[in-house]
Formats: C-alpha cells, sequence, structure tokens
C-alpha cells in the first residue's frame, strides 16, 4: 500500500532518523527519514476503498485517539517478554499506520515487528522510544492535515 514516496506533509529531516539499518539479509534498508511521516495520497486511497471520506476520517480519528492505548499494549508486551502479544500489538499498529498513510511507522513498526517474530524482544525495545516519538508525530501531522483538522 506504499505509494511512490510523495509526501504532501513536509517536514524536516531529524538527523537522528537518518541511519542506515539492515534488513535481516544484511542489506542496507531506505534511512527512515527518507520515508514521509504522513503520505496523503495513501490516506486518499483509503478514502476511495470505503468509498466514504467521513468513514475514512472516523477510522483516522479513532487511529488518532487510540494511539497511546495501542503503544502501551505494545510496550508492555515487549517489556513482560509476551511474544504473542507483542505481535498482536505491533501487527496493529502497521496495519492501522498503513491505512492511515503513516508511512514512517508503518515502516518502524516493520522493523519491530521482525525482531518480535525471531524472538528478540530485548533487542525489540530500543525501538519502542523511536515508535512512540514518531507515533505521536504522526498524530499531530493528522491533527494538522485537512484529515483532521476539523475533529
Amino acid at each position: 500500500m506504499f505509494s511512490s514516496g510523495f509526501s504532501e506533509v513536509n517536514e524536516e529531516s531529524d538527523p537522528g532518523l537518518t541511519a542506515v539499518v539492515s534488513d535481516s539479509d544484511g542489506l542496507p534498508t531506505v534511512p527512515l527519514a527518507e520515508h514521509p511521516i504522513l503520505d496523503l495520497a495513501e490516506f486518499q486511497l483509503l478514502e476511495d476503498q470505503v468509498d466514504n471520506p467521513l468513514v475514512a476520517r472516523t477510522f483516522a480519528g479513532d487511529f488518532a485517539k487510540l494511539w497511546a492505548k495501542r503503544y502501551e499494549l505494545l510496550s508492555t508486551a515487549i517489556e513482560r517478554g509476551d511474544v504473542a502479544g507483542a505481535l498482536n500489538a505491533v501487527l496493529s499498529v502497521r496495519t492501522s499506520s498503513m491505512m492511515v498513510g503513516a508511512v514512517r511507522l508503518s515502516v518502524l513498526a516493520a522493523r519491530l515487528e521482525e525482531r518480535i517474530r525471531r524472538g528478540e524482544l530485548r533487542a525489540a525495545r530500543p525501538l519502542l522510544t523511536e515508535v512512540a516519538e514518531c507515533g505521536y508525530v504522526t498524530v499531530q501531522e493528522l491533527k494538522d492535515s485537512y484529515v483532521l483538522r476539523n475533529d
């Protein structure tokens, strides 16, 4: 569900997010800062798929309202060492992020999911801070965009 990377949301690149990370095969992945925080073209796909902009905006509103709870479930499961709970929580973050066009958060969730699936919960912990920060910024971008501006 990712597009060409075009984003209607302009953000300053965070130098802390420019490190090149390797995937499970050791191949370099695209630096995180090159993924847009919010890709409104992706959100427009959701609007088209549900054939009702109000339904899509309600979903985005629920995403924003539920962000703190989703993150809490994810971090608690990782801290407890609950692989099944962590996997369930990260999949919720990843899929809902993709649906609202939260590209960077979706990429982070995919990286976290990979570690969880390998049972590397201790190695997953450092990503939690990035996920929390990115989630917060994503919710702010949604609220500042046309998606939730009037909510």
